[in-house]
């Protein structure tokens, strides 16, 4: 059992679910981020809140940086300038721990393709110390309607199957933050519908979820705040809902 340096909590308690464990911090706090590749800016002052039990929508032209963002939160890239606190933790002195509280699906999807279905997830059980891990491996391939191809290799699995069971990898640690980058690329409508059901089960668990997607009324029926970023700048957030899907695919028409 591995202590989470800064929060006085154990790993093994670093879940959603167990509000005695989750420390009263906002889930994220980043001030001035900054990016740049040579002489270009991918990111340009960025700051950014989000709150535990939140999920936060990123929308923006394709090069705003949002992709770039994503990536700088869950530690994957390193900020040329900024800070970033998840949960109390300061990114990068507490890195290795910050990434035991992140979930993270982005454009790969981090499987090995010649293993099946549950040799994958049991080898990320293994990476994060999981107990009962049979146990949670079964509960996420159910979760995401996988029950059924626990011992398919994933070069079988279609598009769609894949991007499933790279969700199931990203929430099987049970994980504070998610962070999710297209997560409904390649998804049918069931596939929308279970993904949709997770991230309610997220927030409302207490744990906190950062999106993009180019799916609008997708974002804005699962996020309750939504963040306008262009040429890697954050240029306005405001409320999700219904109201807003027309009024965002205007902005990202004009951009596009």
């Amino acid at each position: 059992m591995m202590a989470v340096a800064g929060t006085g909590i154990t790993r093994t308690q670093a879940v959603p679910g167990d509000r005695t464990a989750v420390p009263a911090t906002p889930a994220i706090e980043a001030t001035g981020l900054t990016k740049r590749y040579g002489n270009r800016l991918a990111l340009q002052d960025v700051s950014l809140r989000v709150e535990a039990g939140e999920c936060v929508g990123v929308f923006g032209p394709n090069g705003a940086g949002k992709s770039t963002l994503l990536r700088v939160l869950a530690t994957l890239v390193r900020p040329t300038t900024g800070q970033i606190r998840c949960y109390g933790l300061e990114m990068p002195a507490q890195a290795s721990e910050l990434r035991r509280l992140i979930g993270a699906v982005g454009h790969q999807t981090y499987l090995y393709e010649d293993l099946t279905v549950w040799e994958n997830l049991d080898f990320y059980a293994r990476l994060y110390g999981l107990r009962d891990a049979a146990g949670r491996i079964q509960q996420v391939l159910d979760l995401l309607g996988l029950g059924d191809r626990a011992e398919d290799r994933v070069r079988a699995l279609s598009r769609g199957l894949q991007q499933r069971l790279a969700i199931a990898r990203a929430i099987l640690h049970r994980p504070w933050v998610l962070l999710l980058d297209e997560p409904d690329t390649g998804l049918d409508r069931e596939g929308r519908d279970r993904l949709a059901g997770i991230i309610g089960e997220q927030v409302g668990l207490g744990g906190a979820v950062v999106l993009t997607t180019h799916a609008v009324e997708f974002g804005c029926q699962v996020a309750s705040r939504v963040l306008f970023l262009d040429r890697g700048r954050l240029r306005w957030e405001r409320p999700a809902g219904e109201e807003l899907v027309d009024e965002l695919e205007r902005q990202l028409r004009r951009r596009a």
